[in-house]
């Protein structure tokens, strides 16, 4: 009896700390449409996935009571809430999955979320689940569970979903951005959620800056320079160190965006992107290659210089079509804002158009050369006609 009236007690705390939030207009405070009648201590509108928790806090004996509810959610659609103990990450979560199987019945189990792959096979959890059931009214799928969390347990990383069912099995969900934004930090206490700072998001975006950066706009501006440049008397040597300084830049910090890129292979080994990898190590083995040339390069004058010259700049110009296609592959996977691509699109038609313009000036210095040679080495007399 005086277990339960302490229950009872945290319970209405828990319910006059929330309350004290300021008046953010939660959805959830004014849902009252439990199947099950039950009241709960406190309740959270999630930012993403149009879903929401209920729960009710016992610290006491570290129990949680909860609801985790989904409204239009159709009948080939899986909900799943998730605690991580280890962080905020889809990996080690401890999730509650739920669905309407084939006899149209709701049905809810439980979830070890671990690699390689996250397919919510029915397995237990590193805590106990003593209670656990799913409901399905008017279209909204939702969770009821009893959960033992580990002693002093007050505040929990949160990780929720949603996804399609095939072949009456929960498939693996979207990569949209609100599916990647679906998780939290919670005080069970005091129902406060802090958004989650998207670690692999960041790392994503600094992989895909170093390389568009890098492979994609350093590489061909050394291009430009090597190619053009050297057309005029006056930038030789200068445009020979203008080329190794851009292209030592590019591979440096191209370096740098491909072992970022392993390292988010490693952490993220159920999501790969086969055709973005391969081209990501074709570079760098090109890169790699192109360092050493320049180490074994040749003089001007040695018989194997033609062959060193047709070398390097196959490879050359193999990496900078490579660099471009797989930036904008980079960009497809992360779907940044339309503006970024749009950014990058212009560069690349800028440095083309530049390239072009260049093209067309060296070819005209060139002949200008060939015909003043031309005239050097046979002059013309008075009567037009060739010297001696």
């Amino acid at each position: 009896m005086e277990m339960k009236l302490w229950s009872l007690f945290f319970s209405v705390l828990t319910l006059l700390l929330c309350s004290c939030r300021p008046a953010s207009a939660q959805i959830c405070r004014s849902y009252n449409g439990f199947a099950t009648n039950e009241v709960f201590a406190a309740c959270v509108d999630h930012p993403v996935l149009n879903t929401f928790l209920h729960w009710s806090y016992n610290p006491l004996n570290s129990t949680l009571r909860m609801a985790f509810r989904r409204p239009s959610t159709s009948p080939n659609q899986w909900i799943s809430w998730a605690i991580n103990p280890q962080g905020l990450a889809m990996f080690g979560s401890q999730a509650l999955v739920a669905y309407r199987n084939s006899s149209a019945l709701p049905h809810a189990y439980t979830s070890s979320v671990d690699p390689p792959g996250p397919t919510l096979q029915q397995s237990t959890l590193s805590f106990a689940v003593p209670d656990l059931a799913a409901t399905y009214v008017n279209n909204e799928l939702t969770i009821f569970a009893t959960i033992r969390l580990p002693s002093n347990m007050k505040t929990i990383n949160q990780v929720w979903q949603v996804g399609p069912m095939i072949g009456g099995s929960p498939s693996s969900h979207s990569l949209a951005e609100e599916n990647r934004a679906s998780r939290s930090k919670l005080d069970l206490l005091t129902g406060s959620s802090s958004a989650a700072e998207d670690t692999v998001l960041k790392k994503r975006n600094i992989h895909g800056v170093l390389n568009a950066v890098s492979w994609g706009t350093l590489m061909p501006i050394g291009a430009i320079f090597a190619r053009y440049l050297r057309a005029f008397k006056g930038a030789d040597p200068a445009w020979f160190y203008l080329h190794v300084a851009c292209q030592s830049s590019a591979y440096a910090v191209g370096v740098a965006g491909w072992a970022t890129g392993l390292k988010l292979g490693r952490d993220s080994t159920a999501v790969q992107y086969n055709t973005h990898r391969n081209i990501g190590i074709t570079l760098f083995v090109f890169g790699t290659l192109q360092v050493f040339a320049l180490l074994l390069r040749p003089k001007k004058d040695h018989k194997y210089r033609i062959y060193w010259n047709a070398y390097h700049h196959s490879i050359g110009y193999s990496v900078i079509v490579l660099s471009i296609i797989n930036v904008f592959k980079g960009l497809d996977i992360l779907r940044p804002d339309e503006k970024w691509k749009r950014a990058y699109t212009g560069i690349i038609i800028f440095l083309g158009a530049v390239a072009v313009v260049l093209e067309v000036i060296t070819w005209i210095i060139v002949m200008k050369r060939k015909r003043s040679s031309s005239d050097d080495k046979f002059p013309h007399n008075n009567n037009g006609q060739n010297g001696v």
